[in-house]
């Protein structure tokens, strides 16, 4: 589990910085790189770090890993980085508010709490599809084959 947690902490640190240099730099919640470049930035550092995780345990064992123990270390990774993230936006609205979140559709009719709900079930969920997408997609490339076994 040593893994997963250094590798899903180590993202989560990726995402925190990216948000408090963003938002320190461009005053606009609406601006163009907040809105395009971050999803973009997000995906490609969750990618990016559930493939150094799971060869990171590679190296470590000494081996390939397979398909369902590489799958299951991505997972982990995916998971503490959501619920990292999650608790990291759940401390900038109790601390700076909602004035970092961008124009939600229909905000102005649903009540605050129900779109912090809505948010923050969206990063904690969305991250760990997204993680498991990754995971399989990456599992399936960088796993021992039984042939190789």
């Amino acid at each position: 589990m040593k893994i997963p947690l250094k590798y899903g902490l180590l993202t989560a640190l990726g995402l925190i910085i990216w948000v408090l240099v963003t938002h320190s730099l461009i005053a606009n919640p609406e601006s163009a790189v907040l809105k395009f470049g971050t999803p973009v930035f997000f995906n490609v550092l969750h990618f990016a770090m559930i493939f150094l995780g799971i060869k990171a345990l590679e190296r470590e064992r000494g081996r390939k890993l397979p398909f369902k123990e590489a799958l299951k270390t991505g997972a982990s990774i995916a998971i503490v980085f959501a619920a990292a993230a999650t608790l990291f936006f759940v401390c900038v609205v109790l601390t700076i508010g909602t004035r970092w979140m961008g124009a939600e559709p229909g905000a102005a009719t649903t009540p605050k709490w129900m779109l912090m709900v809505q948010a923050f079930a969206g990063v904690f969920i969305g991250t760990i599809i997204f993680g498991l997408i990754y995971s399989t997609v990456i599992a399936f490339f960088v796993a021992r084959r039984q042939s190789e076994a």
